[in-house]
């Protein structure tokens, strides 16, 4: 396939087989000798199992618990704190304690309403805020890391500051809302399990099957179905449901089937973290900053899950895309007994971005100048140091970007239209508003070198057709394409004559989990370079095999324990404008119009970058203004679509994006990670928007009705 330039767009893959509905998601699939399993959850948020009734079972029908568990009782993560089913505690509102399986649905759910537990309650954290209260005496921290200039050095420059600003920043829970729910599907077999589903990493689901299972590695096979969303949401969570299905399997010798519907799905399966950020930033005459320090607490809910690594996110990205003088960060997982929190497209990310932007805005109203113009004095460059005493090795694009930007959107011309504006208003405010920010690709510090150690397989058939063995899974982002666009060109082969079956551990090798915008810049370089080795060696009608591992750049050393080092290869870049109205009598938040600029390296291809784009700046627009989940007293309060509110098309204008080339020599034809960055900016955009039309502040997101009136 030799396009002459390889961001020009193809259509998809999948494309025909999503349009015309044949494409068969996990809930479609039928096998013989199948059943349903239905969960039975703990209805409380703390406290200690004491008995168990069960109802009389009709025949075919039975309960799965841990008692069955051939392993051990806990789902394999990082920490082992979360049980595949509650054993003699539960520890949140939802809790898998056991399984009924069976032929017929409503008779499983009408067993489950006849099950009897009795507990011994305890007193529950149901609060981030109640866990840092509690944290000095005897709360539960999950993890914790600490990095920086010493806080000696940082007191003795808050002595000779002008002042110290103090200030607070919360963000909420957000959802996944995947279109498909989570649906696992363990196949009994005699010498093996096969577990198919929705899924976005099949080696951490393998991996957690074996230590659950206790066998051996040919006696567990993941399949991924055709995944409908995943954003995170299906990251670690299968791993659970996974457990649950193939241990049920193993017990009852038939196949399980188990399917969430969307308000089972929304009640218990993972969030975004909660968050709060505490700023202390000491500032001169002029308004500008001498030093600040960061304390950023994480809600973990009521597992550790992945939440260590999305505090290290959180903190790698607490200072934004600014180099500030004298900065301290610490941060903390605190347990609470809530639904436990996880990966989220972002990871920590769009957090911290929420409130270093929301910070530096308000750090230049005081100091009275406009936020955009504060913000560019910070601004990191080339080769200047990270706050982990990496480097910013590449070129930065962010002032072509920012001029671009504000002359595309007529930003000055705006601004002062909308005072004009809202000085001849009543009722209606018009507002302007801008982040900056970035993305680290691939995983934190050495993750790829000492923990995934990426593995591709490219096999040539007799017919010359070349197929792709990796363990990535495409959830909707287009990695079916671009990662077979990569191959096509590498080896100037058509486009058609590249395969890339759905992935199944008992072919592919672990080429790492799909997550972290890392597999067209990771996996994407090994296929380049797979590519290239075999068509050095092709022997047209002879069946052919490639593997290529993951060769780590050479940089600053990551410390882990020191939090020191390059945390990241590489950084993709982002600046968001958006224009929204104000309705002040309702509180309502129109978008208006939004734009956004972006640095990837290089785009793989366009239609499908320009997709997430929009899909990433709905997603992070709607974090910062629409989407408000809650819990109370440990249990979520969303229960469906409607209740959360999610943007529909009415709510999404047109988005005007541009992308900057700037290939980066470490990525398959100079393509970087694009899948979160294009999340981040819309929260903080939206609310400086917000700010801008109401002239006032605001210290959390999501800045919805409720908290507009309030304000007014």
């Amino acid at each position: 396939m030799s396009l002459k330039d390889i961001s020009t767009a193809v259509p998809k893959k999948d494309h025909s087989g999503k349009v015309s509905g044949q494409l068969a998601y996990i809930s479609d699939v039928k096998v013989e000798n199948m059943v349903y399993g239905v969960l039975v959850r703990s209805p409380i948020a703390y406290g200690k199992i004491k008995s168990i009734q069960l109802p009389k079972f009709p025949e075919g029908y039975e309960a799965v618990g841990a008692e069955q568990i051939p392993g051990p009782n806990v789902v394999k993560i990082i920490q082992e704190d979360q049980p595949i089913f509650a054993n003699d505690w539960v520890n949140y509102i939802g809790e898998p304690i056991l399984m009924l399986v069976g032929k017929e649905l409503d008779i499983l759910y009408r067993l489950l309403n006849e099950v009897k537990i009795e507990f011994e309650e305890h007193q529950a954290i149901y609060t981030l805020d109640d866990a840092i209260q509690q944290k000095s005496a005897h709360g539960v921290t999950m993890a914790s890391y600490e990095f920086g200039e010493s806080l000696d050095a940082i007191r003795t420059i808050e002595q000779g500051a002008h002042q110290i600003i103090e200030e607070e920043y919360a963000t909420g829970y957000q959802e996944h809302v995947y279109l498909e729910p989570q649906g696992m599907l363990g196949i009994y077999k005699d010498d093996e399990i096969v577990v198919q589903g929705s899924m976005q990493c099949l080696y951490y689901i393998k991996n957690a099957l074996i230590s659950a299972l206790a066998c051996g590695d040919d006696e567990v096979r993941v399949v991924q179905s055709p995944t409908g969303g995943g954003f995170g949401g299906k990251e670690e969570f299968p791993s659970m449901m996974a457990c649950h299905v193939a241990v049920a399997a193993n017990a009852v010798k038939k196949s399980v089937m188990l399917v969430f519907d969307r308000s089972e799905d929304m009640v218990v399966t993972t969030k975004r973290h909660p968050a709060k950020f505490k700023y202390r930033t000491a500032i001169d005459e002029e308004g500008n900053i001498l030093s600040m320090c960061v304390d950023v607490f994480l809600d973990g809910g009521a597992n550790a899950g992945l939440s260590s690594v999305v505090l290290q996110r959180a903190l790698l990205n607490s200072a934004g895309v600014y180099k500030i003088p004298h900065f301290h960060a610490k941060g903390y997982v605190l347990k609470t007994h809530t639904v436990p929190n996880g990966a989220f497209r972002g990871f920590g990310a769009p957090q911290s971005f929420a409130g270093i932007e929301s910070h530096m805005g308000h750090l230049s109203k005081l100091a009275n100048i406009e936020p955009l113009e504060y913000k560019r004095k910070y601004l990191v460059k080339q080769g200047d140091p990270t706050i982990t005493k990496g480097q910013f090795r590449d070129p930065i694009l962010m002032e072509d970007m920012i001029e671009d930007l504000l002359n595309a959107s007529d930003f000055k011309k705006k601004k002062g239209e909308f005072q004009r504006f809202n000085q001849q208003n009543l009722r209606y405010r018009k507002g302007i508003g801008t982040s900056l920010f970035l993305h680290g690709c691939g995983f934190t510090g050495s993750g790829e070198r000492d923990h995934i150690k990426a593995t591709v397989k490219l096999v040539k058939s007799k017919d010359d057709k070349v197929i792709l063995k990796i363990s990535n899974s495409d959830m909707g982002q287009g990695i079916y394409t671009t990662l077979s666009k990569i191959v096509a060109q590498a080896i100037d082969l058509p486009f058609d004559r590249v395969l890339y079956p759905d992935p199944d551990t008992k072919e592919v090798p672990d080429s790492g989990p799909t997550v972290a915008s890392r597999t067209t810049m990771i996996v994407g370089k090994l296929l380049e370079r797979a590519a290239k080795k075999l068509k050095t060696q092709w022997k047209a009608g002879v069946e052919q095999e490639v593997v290529e591992n993951y060769v780590h750049r050479e940089m600053i050393p990551w410390d882990e324990k020191t939090f020191t080092g390059d945390a990241y290869p590489a950084y993709s870049w982002g600046v968001n404008i958006v224009e929204v109205e104000v309705d002040t009598l309702t509180g309502n938040v129109k978008l208006e119009k939004v734009y956004g600029s972006y640095e990837v390296g290089k785009a793989i291809d366009n239609r499908i970058l320009k997709g997430q784009i929009d899909g990433g700046l709905a997603q992070g627009l709607a974090y910062g203004y629409l989407e408000k989940m809650t819990s109370k007293e440990g249990r979520i309060q969303q229960k469906s679509i409607s209740d959360y509110g999610p943007p529909t098309s009415m709510d999404v204008v047109s988005i005007e994006s541009k992308v900057f080339d700037n290939p980066y020599a470490d990525g398959p034809y100079g393509a970087k990670g694009a899948g979160e960055l294009t999340l981040i900016g819309g929260a903080p955009a939206v609310q400086a928007a917000i700010e801008d039309a109401l002239q006032t502040s605001f210290q959390q997101i999501p800045i919805t009705p409720e908290v507009i009136i309030e304000s007014l």
